[in-house]
């Protein structure tokens, strides 16, 4: 059994072999640029009369082109010709119509109403003209300095009218910052009113507890004296109706207030008339501060006022441009 699939592997190792080895022979063919073979007997003559025919066929669209360019090139100097000739016929005709149309008496420069004043001119008077060409202006250096004296001045105004606008510049800015530190000094002394102000009502509160405080202390002690006589009188008088052979008093009324009664009382009124001064004192107070308070808020929007005129004098308005374009330079 072991001999039987030993052959057999031996065997399909060799035909895989004899596969690989034919399959390397025909790359080897195939893939050799001097020596391979398609498989198929190439045609020589075939290709050689291919050959020649696209070289005459690439000769014979040379000469077509070379054809083609000589006729443009014809073609386009015949033109060039024609141009030349209508060119010179268009000048000649030109200086024609100048030479019948165009001659200097019947220029702008002379008398419509006397043409011919050209013709007229004798030598005498031909030769007082002013000497130069037709056309130049023996002035041009002098009217060339006074335009350079002029474009001077006009740049010297400019420089003067731009150093006196950076002066009126600095000079508003100086006034801004000197309304600014006004305005903090103000508000600083403002402040210290107000500081002062409220010392002075934290005096005045704590002058009228303290006055309050001794006037409760001399009220106690006021009372204190009246309980103390109020006791010594009413001693006896328990003693008489404590008597043998009296009668109580056949008095209905009410008896009279205790001095309890009467100190409760005293002591609800100062309080009550220490309420009123304190709340008279308050409102005397927040009138002041709200009178204070509008006399400030007043000289804000005055110089408020002021500083928005200030400003506005320097604003640009429709008067500033009518200042230009007034001349024709």
């Amino acid at each position: 059994m072991f001999k039987s699939e030993l052959l057999l592997d031996r065997a399909a190792a060799a035909k895989q072999q004899r596969s690989r080895n034919r399959e390397a022979e025909r790359q080897e063919r195939i893939f050799n640029d001097k020596h391979r073979t398609i498989g198929v007997r190439i045609d020589k003559e075939a290709l050689d009369m291919q050959v020649k025919e696209k070289k005459k066929q690439e000769e014979v669209e040379k000469k077509e082109q070379k054809a083609h360019a000589l006729h443009h090139s014809r073609v386009a100097y015949l033109l060039q010709n024609r141009q030349h000739k209508q060119k010179r016929s268009m000048e000649k005709d030109t200086v024609s119509y100048r030479q019948q149309y165009q001659q200097p008496w019947c220029r702008r420069e002379y008398d419509l109403n006397d043409p011919e004043r050209c013709k007229k001119t004798s030598p005498a008077d031909a030769q007082m003209m002013p000497p130069g060409l037709v056309g130049e202006d023996p002035h041009c250096k002098d009217r060339v300095q006074r335009q350079r004296v002029q474009l001077r001045g006009w740049l010297i105004q400019q420089q003067n009218e731009q150093a006196t606008e950076r002066q009126r510049q600095r000079l508003e800015e100086q006034q801004y910052n000197q309304y600014r530190l006004d305005m903090d000094n103000h508000a600083v002394q403002l402040q210290s009113i107000e500081m002062e102000r409220r010392k002075a009502a934290a005096v005045a509160t704590k002058d009228y507890n303290l006055a309050m405080i001794q006037e409760k202390h001399r009220q106690e002690s006021e009372h204190r004296n009246d309980e103390s006589d109020t006791d010594s009188g009413d001693k006896p008088a328990q003693s008489m109706m404590g008597a043998p052979g009296l009668c109580p008093s056949s008095d209905r009324r009410p008896p009279p207030e205790t001095p309890q009664q009467i100190r409760t009382a005293v002591n609800k009124n100062n309080e009550e008339e220490r309420y009123d001064r304190v709340r008279i004192h308050s409102a005397r107070t927040a009138l002041l501060i709200e009178r204070q308070q509008a006399k400030l808020n007043k000289q804000l929007q005055r110089q408020l006022d002021n500083s928005e005129n200030t400003h506005t004098l320097g604003r640009i308005d429709e008067s500033f441009f009518s200042k230009f374009n007034t001349s024709s330079r």
